[in-house]
Parts: C-alpha cells; sequence; structure tokens
C-alpha cells in the first residue's frame, strides 16, 4: 500500500500528515515553526516529523510515494521553490529539492491556500464539481481555482489574490502590499476586528467596548464581533453586513470571470456562518448576471484544520502521477 505526507506549512505553526491513497489522514502532528532559525533548520523539523509519523505507524520508507508542502507567499511549484514569503522569512528557497534530497522522495510545493482549495475540491464540499473557486478569509483574503482538477496559476503563478480588488468602501484604508483600499481590508477576519477597533475608538456605543473597555480593545477578535452580533449589538451587526455586502461584492468579479460551478469559503472568518455569507449572498446575487447565479452553488468549507494537509498530500500525489 502506498502512502503520502501532507504539510501544512505557516509562520507559527507546521502541521504534518500521514495520508493513506483515498487521502484520508490517518495520523497527524504539530509543532511550531520557528521560522527565526532559518529555512535549513524548518525544513529539516519537517523532515523528522514525516519520519517520526512514518516510524509511529509501523509503515515502511518505501512505502512513502510523495510528500506535499503548502506553503505562505509566491510559490513557482514547477521549480519547487519558494520565491518569497515575508512570515516566514524565505527568499528563492528550493524546498522541493532541498527536501527530497533528505527524504528521498519525491516532493512538491505550492500555496498553501491553493493547498486548501484543492483539498476541499478532492475531498470537501467541492468534490463532484468541474469548477470550483476556493477563498479563505483569515488574516488576510486569498484564492484558487480548480478546474476540471487543474490548479489555475495565471501569469507567475500570481492568480487568486482577490483580497488585492480595491474597493471604493475600503478606499481610505492602507493594505500590507502597498496598496490602499484591498478588499481584505474589510473582507477578512482582521478586517471585521480592524472595522470594530475603529468604531470603537471613535467613541461607538457597543457591547463589545463593555466586554474590551480602553485599551483591552485591542484584545477584540472576530469571534468576539459574532458574540455580540448575536447579543443584538447594532455595531456588530452593521461590521458583518458591511463585511459580507463587500465580499459579495468582490466575489461578483470572480464569479464573472471564471464561471464556478461550487463556490466554497473557508479561513476563521468563514465561522461566522449566516452572519456574513446571508449579506455576501445578497449583494452577489444582485450583482451578476442570473445565468452565474442560477448554475452556483456556495458552500462553507468542512476541512477546516485538514484542508491543507489533505490538498497538499493530493496535489503531491497527483504530480507524481503526472496528473496536474
Amino acid at each position: 500500500m502506498s502512502f503520502f505526507v501532507g504539510v501544512d506549512l505557516g509562520g507559527t505553526n507546521i502541521v504534518c500528515g500521514l495520508l493513506d491513497e483515498e487521502f484520508n489522514v490517518l495520523a497527524k502532528s504539530k509543532q511550531p515553526t520557528e521560522a527565526a532559525k532559518g529555512s535549513d533548520y524548518v525544513l529539516e523539523k519537517i523532515a523528522v516529523m514525516v519520519e517520526t509519523l512514518l516510524r509511529e505507524q509501523n509503515i515502511a520508507p518505501e512505502q512513502l510515494k510523495a510528500v506535499g508542502i503548502g506553503t505562505p507567499g509566491f510559490i513557482d511549484p514547477v521549480r519547487g521553490v519558494c520565491v518569497f514569503a515575508s512570515n516566514l522569512r524565505w527568499n528563492e528557497v528550493p524546498v522541493s529539492d532541498q527536501l527530497g534530497a533528505r527524504l528521498g522522495v519525491p516532493v512538491f510545493i505550492d500555496n498553501d491556500v491553493r493547498m486548501y482549495v484543492y483539498g476541499e475540491a478532492m475531498k470537501g464540499p467541492g468534490r463532484g464539481y468541474e469548477h470550483v473557486l476556493g477563498i479563505t478569509l483569515g488574516t488576510g483574503m486569498s484564492a484558487g481555482l480548480v478546474n476540471n482538477g487543474q490548479l489555475y496559476y495565471g501569469g507567475g503563478f500570481m492568480a487568486g489574490e482577490i483580497g488585492h480588488i480595491r474597493v471604493d468602501d475600503a478606499e481610505s484604508t492602507p493594505c500590507g502590499c502597498g496598496l490602499v483600499g484591498c478588499l481584505e481590508t474589510i473582507a477578512s477576519a482582521s478586517g471585521i476586528v480592524r472595522q470594530v477597533r475603529e468604531a470603537l475608538a471613535a467613541g461607538r456605543e457597543s457591547i463589545l467596548g463593555q466586554w474590551f473597555p480602553g485599551e483591552e480593545a485591542a484584545s477584540v477578535t472576530a469571534a468576539d464581533v459574532s458574540r455580540a452580533y448575536d447579543e443584538g449589538d447594532r455595531l456588530a451587526i452593521e461590521v458583518m453586513n458591511h463585511t459580507g455586502k463587500l465580499l459579495g461584492r468582490g466575489l461578483s468579479y470572480a464569479v464573472t470571470m471564471y464561471s464556478p460551478d461550487a463556490l466554497i469559503i473557508g479561513g476563521g472568518a468563514s465561522l461566522a456562518g449566516e452572519r456574513l455569507f446571508k449579506p455576501m449572498r445578497e449583494e452577489l446575487q444582485k450583482s451578476v448576471y442570473k445565468g452565474y447565479w442560477e448554475r452556483l452553488t456556495i458552500h462553507p468549507g468542512t476541512l477546516i484544520d485538514d484542508g491543507g494537509v489533505i490538498g497538499s498530500a493530493a496535489f503531491a500525489a497527483n504530480r507524481a502521477a503526472g496528473i496536474v
């Protein structure tokens, strides 16, 4: 029997999973990334995690057929190189060659959001659809597109950065990318929190101001905003409605451009559920031609923490087989 390993590599943690041929997760391990110690240290840590999983599951090394890694930043999946990842402080790191030589198996890498979307398309609610558009709403906002099992990359492997579409309602907000008014400054977990904190600082009344008085407002999370929404808090409701509306408007551009069968929404902010999805759907429906809307299904992501691990393993298996 053959096995695969999927790795979800983040700036804070590494999650490593062992999967079977059906991409079922058999075992997982999680360790801090310790990115400040450099790429050589991180890649060696991943190698040890892989070897430990195999040993603990009594799997012979030759049964491991490929390893996939989802990595933040700009990735060249053809060369297997992390071109640039700010939160890892990596530049031109030859991940596939270096880790492949260490483990003795093929190693394939791609952007972490694309790997999450690939996982949702292979094993999540996107399974069975030919054209799957997936987005993640976390610290930022990004997207991936899977067409008939193939990832869409665009020039320079840079397709999918939907969070950096400029929207009028966010025009005055600077984005970490260097632009001003990007969609992700509103439609993301950090965007939701920023809106609330700025409103509280401006003197808006809210139950959130009672829960987090004064400087404690810096501790507000998107989950807290959802909790306040459920308490009927006016500010929380306004922020969720505004965020959902702009999210729907931004997604209308992608839906019109790519005409997906399924739209999958993941990431931490997606846990807001209908608080966010209801205004999103209403705006999206108003903003696209009915032919796009009538054939579109919208699903929350279901793989959550396993999406990147499953997607990376499936990607590696299919790349090794020459499928993607």
